[in-house]
C-alpha cells in the first residue's frame, strides 16, 4: 500500500496543542506537512493559564525533523483568526489544510446557563470556525487547492443535557462546511466534518472508567484521509470513535402530498407523514438543496398530472 503523504503541503491546526489537535498535527507532521500550531494555552473553561503548549508541540514537531511554527492567537475574534491564518502564510507561503479543533465547554441546563457562558463558548466553536475559514478560504481558492475539516460532535447530531450552547455550535458546522463545500467544488476545495468520541480534557467531570480504548491517535487517520489531496469527499460527515469508521448523513422521507390541508389532515395521516415514503439522502454537493425542491416539486407536478 501507497503511504499517503503531505509533502510541500502546510496545515493550520486549531485547538492543536493538545487532545485531538495534537494528534491530527503529529500524524501530518510524520508525512511531511509543514504545521500550524494554533493553541493559546487556556483551560477548558476558555480562562487565560500559563502553559504553552503550542510552542512546546512546535518544539516537539522541529526535533523529530518537520517543520512547524506555534500561533497563540484566539479564534474567537476576526482579528485573532486572521492573525492564524496569517502566520501559515508568513511562515510558509500558503494554507493547504485547515483543522479546527479549538473549543471549551461551560455546562449548564437550558434555564440556568449563564449569557456569558453562552457567548464565550459561541465565540470559540462556531464563530472561531467562521473566522479562521472565512480567512483561509480565498487563499485555497486562488491557488484551487484546499481541505477544510471541522470539529463537530455527536452533541451537535443528537444533543445533550447540560451543554446546550456546545451542542447548538457543534450543530452549527454542518451548514458552514456544507457551504465551503458548495462554493469550493470547482477550486478543488473540500470541506467535511469529523463527528470524534475520544477521551481528552473535555471529558472532565465525565465518568469514563467503564469507556473502552478511546484516544485521539485513533481519529486522526480519519482526519488525515479528508485532509490529503486523494480525498474524494466533501459536504459529507465522518463518525470516529475508539476504532469505529463511519458516514453520518440528514436523511428524509417521501412524505405525503396534498394540495391544501386542515390541522385535521395532519393529524389523520401524521404517521405516513413521520414514516411514509421513500428515504432520501440528499448531498450537499453539488447541490443539496436544489435537490430536495425537485423532489418536492416532482410530487407536486405528479399530482396535477393525473
Amino acid at each position: 500500500m501507497t503511504e499517503l503523504r503531505f509533502d510541500n503541503r502546510v496545515a493550520v491546526i486549531t485547538g492543536g496543542g493538545r487532545g485531538l489537535g495534537r494528534a491530527h498535527a503529529l500524524l501530518l507532521a510524520s508525512r511531511g506537512c509543514r504545521i500550524v500550531v494554533n493553541d493559546p494555552g487556556v483551560s477548558m473553561a476558555g480562562d487565560a493559564t500559563e502553559e504553552g503548549p503550542a510552542e512546546a508541540l512546535a518544539a516537539e514537531i522541529r526535533a523529530m525533523g518537520g517543520e512547524a511554527v506555534a500561533n497563540t492567537d484566539s479564534v474567537a475574534t476576526p482579528e485573532g483568526g486572521k492573525a492564524i491564518i496569517d502566520s501559515a502564510m508568513d511562515a510558509f507561503g500558503r494554507i493547504d489544510i485547515l483543522i479546527h479543533s479549538a473549543g471549551n465547554v461551560r455546562r449548564g441546563k437550558l434555564t440556568e446557563l449563564a449569557y456569558e457562558d453562552f457567548t464565550a463558548v459561541l465565540d470559540v466553536h462556531l464563530k472561531g470556525a467562521y473566522h479562521v475559514v472565512r480567512e483561509a478560504f480565498p487563499h485555497m481558492m486562488a491557488q484551487e487547492y484546499g481541505r477544510i475539516v471541522l470539529t463537530s460532535s455527536i452533541n451537535g447530531l443528537y444533543g445533550k443535557s447540560d451543554n446546550v450552547t456546545y451542542s447548538m455550535c457543534k450543530a452549527g458546522f454542518m451548514g458552514l462546511s456544507n457551504t465551503a463545500a458548495i462554493e469550493g467544488q470547482k477550486h478543488n476545495v473540500k470541506s467535511n466534518l469529523i463527528v470524534p468520541a475520544a477521551v481528552t480534557r473535555m471529558s472532565e467531570g465525565i465518568d469514563t472508567s467503564q469507556f473502552p480504548p478511546m484516544t485521539p491517535e485513533q481519529i486522526a487517520p480519519m482526519v488525515g484521509w479528508l485532509c490529503h489531496e486523494d480525498c474524494t469527499a466533501s459536504g459529507e460527515m465522518y463518525v470516529a470513535m475508539g476504532g469505529r469508521l463511519a458516514r453520518a448523513w440528514i436523511a428524509e422521507n417521501g412524505g405525503v402530498y396534498l394540495p391544501e390541508w386542515s390541522l385535521e389532515d395532519v393529524a389523520e395521516r401524521i404517521e405516513a407523514i413521520r414514516s411514509g415514503g421513500e428515504q432520501l439522502a440528499f448531498p450537499p454537493v453539488p447541490d443539496g438543496q436544489l435537490e430536495h425542491l425537485l423532489y418536492g416539486f416532482g410530487m407536486i407536478r405528479k399530482a396535477a398530472e393525473g
